[in-house]
């Protein structure tokens, strides 16, 4: 019963056979594989933007640091949320890769609305040189509560960026998700949505280590190449990168990897209906469920082995039947008997 996070899944068998096959023979270095450029063509075929400039690098924060960095100079601020990643996750990395680009929070929810952030944007108008100057509006999408914007929303908030001539960045660490849980294309959920660039994310859906950064304007190419480097983020042997995307692209394994991810949540939340005492935060819409369950439940499922996250306690004082916030995140692999007996467990 591991409903940690979807960070502590395996890896599918399908990349892990793409890396075999790229471990024969040798091939060039520094992203100048053979496979790369394969890879590039088919980013750019399934965002349906041929001219769109493709990187991969290691890890999420990279992707996000390095492209808010190419986006952004020294002197501007970031738009973004309170609960989005590069706020509350990544230790100031976006700061640093920027070279002192500030963060400004916008609105108290995980989504940001497009008033507020017109709002946001509008603020910094009569600063001048004494202050900040307006930079990229970032959103993340699932957001760090769990929910999705749509594509509409999302054009909503293009429209603001782009009426201050700001772009807007798209924060895709579960990018697949959100797309299953759209029904829409990649194309509809970015760049025909105002979307500028987008991280698209894969370590967190069945592969080991590896985002694609995608720029829909190519002008931003020679830069993030540059910053990449200096950053210390253009692996050496990079064919390992490429190998475990093209596996990702193969057969649509993105999408039917979001999609069980996906399934699995909603059977557990549909299980978690019938749990005396359960209340969801928001409705799942993704891969993600917050939820309180009764203290006494807690502990049952803790006696039982289940790992998840807890937010609220301590777990061992307090009434049993005191409400407790927890997050569940569901992986590709997710067995259904783990869903089965976690309910089981938290019905008592």
């Amino acid at each position: 019963m591991f409903f940690a996070s979807d960070n502590t899944g395996p890896a599918h068998p399908q990349v892990l056979a793409g890396l075999g096959q790229a471990n024969e023979g040798y091939a060039a270095p520094y992203g100048t594989d053979e496979l790369n450029l394969t890879v590039r063509e088919r980013l750019r075929s399934l965002f349906e933007a041929p001219e769109a400039a493709v990187y991969l690098v290691a890890t999420g924060t990279a992707a996000n640091a390095l492209a808010l960095a190419t986006l952004s100079r020294p002197w501007d601020t970031i738009f973004c949320t309170r609960q989005a990643h590069i706020e509350a996750d990544e230790c100031n990395a976006p700061e640093f890769y920027t070279g002192g680009a500030k963060l400004t929070l916008v609105g108290d929810a995980d989504k940001l609305d497009p008033d507020t952030l017109r709002a946001a944007i509008g603020s910094k108008e009569f600063l001048g040189v004494h202050g900040p100057q307006r930079g990229p509006v970032a959103l993340t999408q699932v957001t760090e509560m769990g929910q999705v914007y749509s594509c509409a929303e999302i054009a909503a908030l293009g429209a603001v960026a782009h009426d201050y001539d700001v772009p807007l960045y798209m924060d895709g660490a579960r990018f697949a998700n959100a797309v299953a849980a759209l029904g829409c294309t990649p194309a509809e959920m970015t760049w025909k949505a105002g979307v500028d660039a987008v991280s698209f994310g894969a370590t967190k859906n069945g592969c080991l280590g590896v985002e694609a950064v995608i720029f829909f304007d190519p002008a931003h190419a020679w830069e993030f190449e540059l910053r990449r480097k200096r950053g210390a983020h253009l692996f050496s042997k990079h064919r390992f990168l490429s190998a475990q995307m093209d596996a990702y692209l193969e057969d649509g394994l993105w999408l039917r990897s979001a999609q069980a991810a996906n399934a699995s949540a909603a059977r557990l939340a549909e299980g978690l209906r019938g749990v005396p005492g359960c209340t969801f935060l928001a409705e799942p819409q993704a891969n993600m469920i917050f939820a309180r369950l009764p203290r006494a439940a807690h502990q049952r499922l803790q006696a039982a082995g289940a790992v998840y996250g807890l937010y609220e306690g301590p777990l061992g004082e307090g009434a049993p039947d005191e409400p407790l916030l927890m997050r569940l995140v569901c992986d590709w692999s997710c067995p259904p008997d783990a869903i089965d007996r976690f309910i089981a467990t938290a019905s008592g």
